[in-house]
C-alpha cells in the first residue's frame, strides 16, 4: 500500500504520479503531512503560507505546528527554490504555487477570500494537465471544489471508524455448567487464544450468556494478564456519597478503582456521570487510601467567545469560568462548605467551598491543561476532563506528562467538539480509545444512560 493510501487518499493507480494541494487546516492539524504522500506532487498555496504565518505566534498546538511547517519548509528550500519544486521524504517533489494570473470563479462565489484564493490556486495548477487533489479537512471547502469539478478529499490519517468504534462491554456466550462454576469461583480461566478467537480486548466488560438461550446477570471482565475472567462487583457503595445507578457505571467504577489500569478512557453524552465518576474515585484514591500523592482535575480552554486574557482579574479568576464545571462536581461531592458570615442588611456572605480545605492541603490540583505541558506527574490521579477537544498529538503529550505510578483518566463526549481542528473521528479520546484498547494496562468504558436528570437525559437525546 503507498504512503498516500495508508493516509487515507484515494489513489487508483499508485504508480500515475498525481498532484495533492494541501489546504492550511491539514498543516496545522498534521506538520508531517507534507512529506506523507509517497512518490506523489505536493503543492501549498501563498495564500496556505500566509495562514500559517497568522498562527505561529500561538502558544498552543496550532501555533507549534505552524511553528513546525515553517521550520520543514525552511529545510526543504536549503536543497533548491520552492517555486520550482524540491524532493520531499517521500519521493515526489513539493512547490508552493502563486497566483500568475487572475482565476475567476463562477458567480456566487462572493468576494475575494482565503478559501477562494485556494480554489483558484488549484484551477490554475490543473491547467497544467495532470490530475490534482485538493486535500482539505473544511467540509465546505470540499463541497465548494465538487461544485468547480475539483477532486477533494478530507485527510484521514488518524482517523477512527466511529461506526465501529470501542464500546468497552461485549458479550459472550458459555455452556450453563461454565457460568456455575464462574459464580461460584467469581472467575474462571481463558486464554488470550481464547479471547482473540472470540474478539475481545484486555479489560473488555463481558455480559454472559447461556448456549440455550436463557438470560443471566453474571458480568465479567477479560483479565489478559491473569488470563482470566473476572467477575464484576455490582456495587461500589460508599464512594464519596456515588453509588453506580446503572451497568456501565458500575464497570466504570471497576477500571477507575484498579490500579493495574493506567488509563481509563470514558466517553458518552451530557449527563452519564463521567466526570463525577472520575473525580469520586479520585477522591477515594487520593484523600481515602492515599494510593495517589494527589488528585490533578485539567480540562482543555476552547473560548467560544473571546479568550481568557480578555477577562477580568488574575489567572485564578479567568479560569475559574472554564474550571467551573470541575468545581460544581467536587461541590457535589465534598458538600457545600461553610458560609463566611453575612453582610450588613444583606444576605448571606461568599461560602467557603466544602473542598478548599482539600486543595489546601494539596490533595487537589486544579490545571488548565495549557501549563501540564513540560511537567512530570508522578504517583497523581490525573482526570483530563473534555479530552475530545484534544487533538491526537496533544493527548500524547499530556499521557507522556504521566510518571511512575500515575493513573490517567480521559473523559469526554465526541459529539461535542469546540476544537475547530478535530472531529469525532480524528479527536485525541476517540484516538487512544482506539490506539489503547488491545493494552492490558488500558480500559475503556462507554456510558450511554444520562442520570442528571430526566429533563437532561431528555434533551441530550432530542435536541
Amino acid at each position: 500500500m503507498s504512503e498516500a493510501s495508508s493516509r487515507g487518499m484515494s489513489v487508483e493507480d499508485p504508480l500515475t504520479p498525481r498532484t495533492f494541494l494541501l489546504d492550511t487546516n491539514v498543516l496545522l492539524f498534521d506538520p508531517t503531512s507534507i512529506d506523507g504522500f509517497g512518490r506523489h506532487d505536493v503543492v501549498i498555496p501563498i495564500t496556505v503560507i500566509e495562514e500559517v504565518d497568522r498562527f505561529k505566534k500561538d502558544l498552543n498546538e496550532t501555533g507549534r505546528n505552524a511553528r513546525a511547517v515553517s521550520r520543514r519548509l525552511d529545510e526543504l528550500r536549503a536543497s533548491g527554490s520552492l517555486a520550482r519544486g524540491v524532493p520531499h521524504r517521500g519521493g515526489g517533489k513539493l512547490r508552493v504555487a502563486l497566483l500568475d494570473e487572475a482565476v475567476d470563479l463562477p458567480l456566487g462565489f462572493g468576494a475575494a477570500s482565503n478559501d477562494n484564493l485556494i480554489l483558484a490556486t488549484v484551477l490554475q495548477v490543473a491547467r497544467g494537465g495532470r490530475a490534482v487533489t485538493l486535500i482539505t479537512r473544511d467540509t465546505n471547502m470540499r463541497i465548494k471544489a465538487d461544485a468547480l469539478g475539483i477532486a477533494a478529499e478530507d485527510y484521514l490519517r488518524g482517523h477512527v471508524d466511529v461506526d465501529e468504534s470501542y464500546t468497552g462491554v461485549g458479550a459472550l456466550v458459555l455452556p450453563q455448567k461454565q457460568i456455575a462454576e464462574l459464580v461460584q469461583k467469581g472467575g474462571m480461566v481463558f486464554t488470550p487464544d481464547e479471547a482473540a478467537a472470540a474478539g475481545i480486548h484486555p479489560n473488555q466488560f463481558l455480559v454472559i450468556t447461556a448456549e440455550n438461550g436463557a438470560p443471566t446477570s453474571t458480568t465479567v471482565r477479560y483479565d489478559e494478564r491473569h488470563m482470566r475472567l473476572r467477575s464484576v462487583s455490582r456495587s461500589h457503595d460508599g464512594i464519596w456519597g456515588v453509588s453506580p445507578r446503572n451497568r456501565e457505571q458500575g464497570f466504570a467504577l471497576d477500571l477507575l478503582l484498579d490500579d493495574s489500569v493506567s488509563i481509563v478512557t470514558l466517553d458518552g453524552m451530557a449527563g452519564t456521570g463521567k466526570t463525577l465518576l472520575a473525580i469520586a474515585a479520585g477522591l477515594k484514591l487520593v484523600a481515602d487510601e492515599r494510593r495517589f500523592r494527589r488528585l490533578v482535575v485539567s480540562r482543555p480552554i476552547f473560548p467560544l467567545g473571546r479568550d481568557v486574557g480578555f477577562l477580568p482579574g488574575d489567572l485564578k479568576e479567568k479560569l475559574n469560568p472554564w474550571m467551573q464545571p470541575i468545581f460544581d462536581n467536587l461541590d457535589l461531592l465534598v458538600g457545600g462548605g461553610a458560609d463566611t458570615g453575612y453582610t450588613k442588611g444583606g444576605p448571606v456572605a461568599p461560602r467557603t467551598p466544602g473542598y478548599q480545605p482539600l486543595i489546601d492541603q494539596g490533595f487537589i490540583e486544579i490545571e488548565a491543561l495549557t501549563y501540564i505541558r513540560g511537567r512530570s506527574l508522578p504517583k497523581q490521579f490525573l482526570i483530563v476532563d473534555e479530552a475530545q477537544n484534544l487533538t491526537p498529538h496533544e493527548v500524547k503529550t499530556v499521557i507522556t506528562r504521566a510518571g511512575e505510578g500515575t493513573k490517567v483518566v480521559l473523559t469526554g463526549d465526541p459529539n461535542q467538539i469546540d476544537n475547530p481542528y478535530v472531529d469525532a473521528a480524528s479527536n485525541g479520546l476517540t484516538t487512544v480509545v482506539e490506539r489503547f484498547k488491545g493494552s492490558a494496562i488500558a480500559g475503556h468504558v462507554t456510558l450511554r444512560k444520562g442520570e442528571r436528570s430526566a429533563l437532561a437525559e431528555l434533551a441530550a437525546k432530542v435536541l
